[in-house]
């Protein structure tokens, strides 16, 4: 009798920790999945306008679109018009072909808030792809960075790291970015490993602080810097007045690792 009680009481205690176990896992699965509906509600609001420019049915009208911010006399593209009457924080929309990375871009006072609040401002830890608000998306600078978390489901910019491959690369070499009013295509231009230091003044390459070069020799500080940095040798080369897009995520590789992409733009 007391062997059974004893067997019992041990099956209990096995089923408790068991499911201590599984319960993490599950949520994580059930908040991927609720992830992934909804960028397919994202992308669908944004293809709701086809390549003629012939509005589908739910989009919005162009009196609406009008109704929009407006940049040099310049309307918002119509494709991203809903989404932005839904926030005003986006600023963009990225593709990299090859990974799942086709999501709103967002940008506001609070350069962490986007870290830990997805599109519709609610707490989740997948945050959103964001840049901070030094970024001068609409100019642009020099530069624009922009960040996201390197999540296990390959979501955000999960499978960013697949640019450590130059096969990768030699297939995937295009990386598209939209603004509220334009249309802009980069090719990649090296892809690095690097760390991100407490300190100001350690010496390292700090490439999350470049945004302006106002002179060459600034330009040429970041350029060398990210050629030499590369893991491959892309070939692609620039020159004072090149704009570029950095992204930039997490790397487990070292403490504050972080694995980094810088494109060229080229349209």
């Amino acid at each position: 009798m007391k062997d059974r009680k004893k067997l019992r009481l041990l099956k209990a205690v096995f089923l408790v920790i068991t499911i201590a176990c599984l319960l993490p896992v599950g949520q994580s699965c059930c908040l991927s999945i609720q992830h992934e509906k909804q960028q397919r509600e994202f992308k669908n609001i944004k293809e709701r306008e086809d390549t003629a420019g012939t509005a589908k049915e739910g989009a919005l009208s162009a009196e609406e679109v009008m109704e929009g911010p407006q940049k040099d006399g310049a309307v918002m593209r119509p494709e991203l018009a809903e989404l932005y009457v839904r926030n005003k924080d986006l600023v963009g929309w990225l593709t990299v072909e090859g990974t799942k990375i086709d999501y709103p871009v967002m940008q506001c006072s609070d350069d962490d808030y986007y870290l830990y609040h997805n599109f519709d401002k609610e707490e989740d830890k997948y945050g959103c792809l964001y840049v901070k608000s030094i970024a001068d998306i609409n100019t642009p600078g020099t530069n624009v960075i922009i960040y996201g978390h390197h999540m296990k489901d390959d979501s955000m910019f999960g499978d960013l790291d697949r640019y450590e491959s130059e096969e990768f690369y030699n297939k995937h070499r295009k990386i598209f970015f939209d603004t509220l009013y334009e249309t802009r295509t980069y090719e990649v231009m090296a892809a690095f490993l690097t760390q991100v230091s407490a300190k100001e003044d350690d010496g390292g390459f700090q490439y999350y602080k470049f945004y302006q070069a106002d002179t060459e020799e600034e330009f040429e500080y970041f350029y060398e810097n990210v050629k030499e940095m590369s893991v491959y040798d892309t070939g692609l080369t620039a020159e004072f007045g090149d704009t570029f897009l950095t992204l930039s995520t997490c790397s487990g590789f070292a403490e504050n690792g972080r694995f980094v992409v810088v494109a060229k733009r080229v349209k």
